[in-house]
């Protein structure tokens, strides 16, 4: 009776397989990381941006429809292209591809373009046309730091929300109290108030908000100056605090991103030869540690003396003298 195929290929073909996906992610890597291919997405993705603001005129779509079908036809298949690309530049380590999420937002955008409901809907795939000219950050990494820095900023932006809310419906409140009867056009109700205060927030009009206070109470310049100073100077100040606090934890997460991608390089390809400067460092720790043997054994040398030999005519006083 034969026995059952296994379905583990041997161990000769595995390494064969292991190795023709290290040469085609080896040579794929090559034309990923090189320099003219980023110019040159980035140049695809000024393209579609450029196509999308074409279509936008009416005489255009009308003249040359035909014309503007086949370029977005193009855009997408060299898209598509370059995602094939970084993903056989990621053979033989599949799961580095998918621990970028700029890797993944790039694969989502290009795969949603060939959903059927996409295509059908001319709304959807101009929104998901659009979506690719995010794709410029990842060529510009200052934007990609910006873009983290406003993720990371999104707790304290909605701390900083609600505190706004809350003050600018106090003071909405007060100023219906105080100047509805005065002012009915600016603060006749709480939505015209919180309306009128939210435009003082970036000091428009408050020249002639300040005017009309005036006319109805002397007492007002207390009311709009105590505002200006906490929502235009105490909040926004609060705010760019908030940003800029977020910008250096994106600046700190880019750059220990770029470690950690050092250190799983070297630890999938187990040699120090891919990691730059690794040959050197191991170098200088032999040398510390051959210098640190060294120091020891002088100093084992100069504690420890040895005892004088003993004179060949002395008595030995263990045996009597024999």
């Amino acid at each position: 009776m034969p026995e059952p195929a296994s379905p583990v290929p041997p161990l000769p073909v595995r390494r064969r397989r292991r190795h023709r996906a290290s040469q085609l992610a080896e040579r794929c890597r090559r034309v990923t990381e090189s320099g003219w291919f980023g110019v040159l997405a980035f140049g695809l993705i000024l393209g579609n941006a450029l196509l999308l603001g074409v279509e936008t005129y009416a005489e255009a779509r009308g003249r040359w429809h035909d014309e503007l079908k086949a370029v977005e036809h193009v855009f997408l298949a060299a898209f598509t292209a370059e995602i094939v690309l970084r993903l056989a530049a990621c053979a033989d380590r599949p799961k580095a591809f998918f621990r970028d999420p700029w890797n993944v937002f790039d694969l989502g955008v290009v795969l949603v373009a060939y959903l059927p409901f996409a295509r059908e809907n001319a709304t959807v795939l101009r929104l998901l046309r659009l979506a690719r000219v995010l794709r410029a950050a990842r060529f510009l990494p200052q934007l990609r730091i910006v873009l983290v820095a406003v993720g990371k900023s999104l707790p304290g932006t909605l701390s900083f929300l609600l505190v706004g809310a809350l003050l600018l419906y106090v003071y909405a409140m007060a100023g219906w109290v105080f100047f509805a009867g005065g002012d009915p056009e600016h603060f006749g109700s709480l939505g015209r108030a919180g309306l009128t205060l939210f435009l003082l927030m970036t000091l428009d009009g408050l020249g002639d908000a300040v005017r009309t206070g005036l006319e109805i109470s002397r007492w007002s310049i207390v009311y709009f100056a105590s505002y200006v100073l906490l929502s235009s100077f105490v909040l926004v100040n609060l705010l760019i605090g908030v940003v800029i606090n977020s910008l250096d934890e994106a600046r700190e997460a880019d750059r220990g991103d770029h470690g950690d991608r050092r250190g799983a390089e070297y630890g999938e390809h187990g040699s120090r030869d891919e990691v730059p400067g690794a040959d050197v460092r191991a170098r200088i720790d032999a040398a510390r540690r051959a210098l640190d043997a060294l120091e020891h054994d002088l100093a084992s040398a100069t504690i420890v003396s040895p005892s004088p030999p003993a004179s060949a005519g002395a008595p030995c006083r263990t045996c009597g003298g024999r």
